[in-house]
């Protein structure tokens, strides 16, 4: 149930936060993808990595002591490190639109990149040509305030423990404030609970965006859980978007609070070769109030729950592909 006090937009998404656009692209054959997360201007951004075998591109170009600190567009991408080349298409597209960190004449854009495993799901380990940099380049040119969610974009080989993994959005609307979270679900966990088709996060759900099966009958004879498959092969990668004004520490400090949102979806999470990261974008429309510390505590809270649901609305909007059974299929 939602609290009066906030409640998901319009759309459940993180395109809810007003200058926030997101293009999906796909290779069918390699079941591999890109998604580009678009702010309509360079935002400020921070970036907080956790997990043990982390795949980025120009997350230190966000760090406290680096120049910059915006992002003109954020990459997340299958392919593992393949799929940064995604990237390079990204900032092609940017560069011919004249968006940029300008130079002289010359504008660089400044696009922090996250990647998941995915090679194993498709032909991923068979390809003349790599397909990351165009499917970068078609990412950006679809960018909208609506797209598709499951297999979709970079989650178009995500794979969730045992079943399909998928791209997943939520969002929250505090006030003047708009909270939204994007996910690409590729975990070495699981996201149900053992031998349940409950998802983890049930307590989280918003007006029954993962099915609606509410609390389990019973809760499992242990909370652990077996890890099964590839421990190399996953992660788990995020965008949170607010609306809010923030310092480069505020921001920072959401992108270590939207990690508890890992912990509440999956089990096990921040594992040894998980490269799981958040990538925090805060488009500055609406200053915090007399008591920041109180705003920031709130939209963390609120940042981490929607991360917990797009994870989870990552593998319930899933389908099965390439043997792999889907969440709806258990």
């Amino acid at each position: 149930m939602s609290s009066p006090e906030f409640h998901p937009g319009p759309r459940n998404s993180i395109t809810d936060v007003p200058g926030i656009r997101v293009g999906n692209a796909h290779d069918a054959r390699m079941l591999t993808g890109t998604t580009v997360i678009m702010p309509d201007d360079a935002v400020l951004a921070a970036a907080d990595v956790r997990g043990g075998g982390p795949g980025t591109r120009d997350t230190e170009a966000l760090a406290p002591t680096s120049s910059v600190q915006q992002a003109h567009a954020v990459v997340l991408s299958g392919g593992s490190g393949f799929g940064l080349d995604a990237t390079g298409g990204v900032m092609d597209w940017l560069r011919r639109h004249d968006r940029g960190f300008p130079i002289g004449p010359v504008r660089v854009p400044i696009v922090p990149s996250a990647i998941i495993f995915d090679l194993l799901t498709g032909e991923g380990a068979e390809w003349d040509t790599p397909p990351w940099w165009e499917l970068g380049k078609q990412a950006a040119g679809a960018v909208d305030t609506d797209f598709a969610l499951g297999n979709a974009g970079a989650g178009m080989g995500a794979t969730a423990g045992m079943i399909k993994g998928g791209l997943g959005t939520a969002s929250f609307v505090w006030g003047d404030f708009v909270v939204g979270a994007l996910s690409v679900a590729n975990p070495v966990g699981a996201v149900t609970m053992p031998g349940s088709r409950n998802f983890w996060a049930w307590a989280l759900e918003q007006n029954g965006e993962f099915g609606g099966l509410g609390a389990p009958e019973a809760m499992p004879e242990t909370l652990s859980q077996i890890v099964k498959g590839e421990p190399a092969a996953n992660t788990t990668i995020s965008v949170l978007a607010t609306n809010a004004a923030l310092t480069w520490p505020q921001a920072a400090r959401l992108g270590v609070m939207a990690h508890d949102g890992y912990a509440r979806a999956i089990r096990p999470v921040h594992s040894t070769l998980d490269g799981d990261t958040v990538i925090v974008l805060a488009t500055g429309e609406v200053p915090l109030s007399d008591d920041p510390l109180l705003d920031i505590c709130k939209i963390g809270m609120l940042g981490a729950d929607c991360i917990a649901r797009a994870i989870t609305r990552g593998v319930f909007e899933a389908a099965p592909i390439a043997g792999i059974p889907a969440w709806r299929d258990l």
